[in-house]
């Protein structure tokens, strides 16, 4: 079985002595409980592994019966460690607190208990850490799946990738393209939708935040006012609302919306977003095109490519820390700005006959970035560029 490369990191960190809580984040249908349970089949530590997915939200007894589960067995098996793994503990309310009572008394009282949690909704799980577990846990983000996974694990060629993007559970049924459609669609954008956000967060406007998302796949790669996407949806609030939700797409690893860089923050937070899905396939899942029709279809495929160089980027932010803008002033438009620290870099991809970019050059007299790149027609080839870490980029 395919292994990804977040197990060699996560492996050591449970062998070692009892030091913090492991935490998982991650969109749905990554491959985080395929990974824990081939982690737990290397591992010689005794463990339990339970999910929250089933469990009512206002159960948080349950909680403490895992653990009081987990010291009795550990007791009675007579072994010097114990490993408790929840999936999905985002489900519980008050889930920080008490897990931050359980591991506090387990340190009181000596007692050799690791603990891995995973969820799927960052935002909440981010919230309860900055709360409750200050100075107690580490965390791990796996992304969506990158093209070099994808091409390992199942095979496939670049255009499969760029045109289905990177869900490992789907990668089966691509040659019957309704039947991959329904399954993204269903399985995947409404119960990331309906489970991650609707039955955990505040909306007051359900079918607004579904055809924000919506819209943002049709316009994904494009620059898109607030005020335009007001024009678009009917009963859309005000921009507050819109920035928020888009805000919750993200933090679930569906659709995320890149500030303008303008080299000062103040600048930066008032500028129209660049809507950029995390997955591909969120945008083709939702099209009406087919695979066949979409790799003969010069403007739609040079679309897609743009958009899976910003999905790549995108799904890295977050686990390499660097942030994902775009720039445009006037006519002049550059694609994606990494910045690191005060290092800054400028990527345009280009994927027709045209190579020449005025914006590229605007760009690089206005702020000096380190350094400036052209990704697909005279520049490095897309399929390359998706297989690099963009962090070997700084």
């Amino acid at each position: 079985m395919f292994e990804r490369p977040y197990l060699k990191l996560i492996k050591p960190r449970i062998e070692e002595p009892r030091k913090f809580i492991q935490v998982i984040l991650g969109p749905r249908q990554v491959g985080k409980t395929t990974m824990i349970a081939q982690l737990l089949s290397q591992l010689s530590i005794p463990n339990i592994y339970e999910s929250a997915d089933a469990i009512s939200a206002t159960n948080s007894v349950w909680l403490m019966q895992v653990w009081e589960s987990a010291r009795l067995r550990l007791k009675a098996s007579g072994a010097s460690e114990f490993l408790i793994v929840i999936d999905e503990i985002q489900k519980i309310d008050n889930w920080s607190e008490i897990v931050k009572q359980q591991w506090d008394k387990d340190t009181r009282e000596n007692i050799n208990i690791k603990v891995i949690l995973l969820g799927s909704s960052r935002l909440l799980i981010q919230k309860g850490l900055t709360e409750s577990l200050a100075g107690r846990f580490e965390t791990l983000y796996l992304g969506h799946w990158s093209y070099t996974e994808m091409q390992e694990a199942f095979g496939w060629n670049i255009q499969q990738y760029v045109y289905f993007g990177g869900y490992p559970g789907s990668a089966t049924l691509i040659n019957d393209d309704e039947r991959w459609k329904n399954y993204i669609k269903d399985s995947l954008i409404e119960t990331s939708i309906s489970k991650d956000i609707l039955m955990l967060t505040r909306v007051d406007k359900p079918a607004l935040l579904k055809r924000l998302f919506e819209l943002g796949c049709l316009y994904s790669g494009q620059i898109l006012s607030y005020t335009k996407i007001i024009g678009q949806l009917q009963d859309a609030g005000n921009t507050t609302t819109l920035a928020n939700y888009l805000k919750l797409l993200s933090d679930c690893g569906l659709l995320g919306g890149l500030e303008k860089y303008a080299g000062d923050i103040i600048r930066k937070r008032g500028s129209s977003p660049k809507l950029q899905v995390y997955n591909n396939a969120l945008i083709t899942s939702q099209s009406n095109d087919t695979y066949e029709k979409a790799i003969i279809n010069p403007e739609l495929w040079g679309r897609l490519i743009e958009s899976s160089v910003g999905a790549h980027l995108i799904n890295y932010t977050i686990s390499e820390r660097f942030n994902l803008y775009y720039w445009r002033d006037g006519n002049y438009e550059v694609d994606f700005i990494l910045e690191k620290g005060d290092e800054v870099i400028g990527l345009e991809v280009k994927s027709g006959m045209r190579a020449e970019s005025a914006g590229m050059r605007v760009f690089a007299e206005r702020f000096n970035p380190k350094k400036v790149l052209l990704v697909g027609t005279g520049g490095i080839p897309y399929d390359e560029f998706l297989k690099i870490n963009p962090k070997e980029l700084f």
